[in-house]
């Protein structure tokens, strides 16, 4: 993602952030120091806005780290009025974490939280959701596209994390099976006549539709 935009870009963006709670600056603190993948603020602040703005109640997170993300679903959703967010990740721990951040921020009544393979949970589950986020390994990515599209109700979004790769989407030397997964994301989403896609140059790239159809 280095490159992408200049820092001072990055910077104003960031700095006109409204975080509704302290503690994602923490959080923020905390992945810069460790180097772990979050979305950030100014694509955090974005789900927030989405989930307002549609008056989401329903929300699953496929690949949802220590929490990051979903606080700002979450933070949105209590402003909704209520509902669930779903919290999915593979390890036991981060899921921990994750509890312990958003019980702290008072949002513990609004989460469900799963330990497994996000997508299989989602199958597993069931139901329709108004806001499906997905951030799994990108070579997942394309197999996903079913399985979100399925449990998001007509008139609702799904958004995928990552696409543009760090600028490595456009780099045709580039073939390596991620890359070029989120490459054939990108073309089944744009092409799917169900679906209405853009992508979103923010940060390292968010790729949101609206379901058009059944």
């Amino acid at each position: 993602m280095d490159g992408l935009y200049h820092p001072a870009l990055t910077a104003y963006l960031e700095g006109l952030v409204d975080r509704p709670h302290p503690l994602l600056l923490e959080m923020e603190q905390r992945a810069a120091e460790t180097n772990f993948p979050i979305v950030g603020p100014v694509v955090g602040q974005l789900f927030y806005w989405l989930t307002r703005l549609t008056g989401a109640r329903r929300v699953f997170e496929l690949g949802s780290g220590y929490g990051y993300s979903t606080a700002w679903f979450a933070l949105a959703m209590r402003a909704n009025g209520g509902g669930t967010v779903h919290h999915t990740v593979w390890d036991a721990d981060l899921s921990r974490q994750a509890q312990e951040y958003l019980a702290q921020m008072g949002l513990s009544d609004l989460m469900t939280y799963h330990v497994g393979e996000a997508v299989e949970t989602l199958q597993r589950v069931g139901g329709e959701y108004d806001i499906i986020f997905c951030d799994i390994d990108k070579a997942g990515y394309p197999a996903s596209l079913p399985v979100v599209k399925r449990h998001l109700r007509v008139g609702g979004l799904a958004l995928y994390d990552n696409a543009l790769w760090s600028g490595r989407v456009w780099d045709a030397q580039d073939t390596s099976e991620a890359t070029d997964a989120i490459r054939t994301l990108t073309q089944q989403m744009t092409r799917d006549p169900d679906l209405r896609t853009v992508l979103l140059p923010m940060r390292d790239g968010v790729l949101a539709a609206i379901k058009l159809r059944p």
